[in-house]
């Protein structure tokens, strides 16, 4: 089982982007994105990669970020 945590601040996408560690992200509490990898972000987005050619920008302000890391 994974165990989930929120990234709330810009050196816990940092670290999780220099980890390549996978992320799940929710918006009004559904998940729209799931276990893809931070390649950048800033204030108001984040941008995550789920395959060779698919990108997702997701709104910071909007959603909630995840970092999956097993237990």
């Amino acid at each position: 089982m994974a165990l989930n945590i929120r990234l709330l601040t810009d050196t816990d996408f940092q670290e999780t982007m220099e980890r390549h560690a996978r992320v799940r992200v929710f918006k009004d509490d559904h998940i729209i994105d799931d276990r893809g990898v931070i390649v950048r972000f800033d204030e108001r987005i984040v941008v995550v990669q789920s395959g060779v050619g698919d990108l997702a920008y997701h709104d910071r302000a909007a959603c909630e970020f995840f970092e999956l890391r097993n237990r």
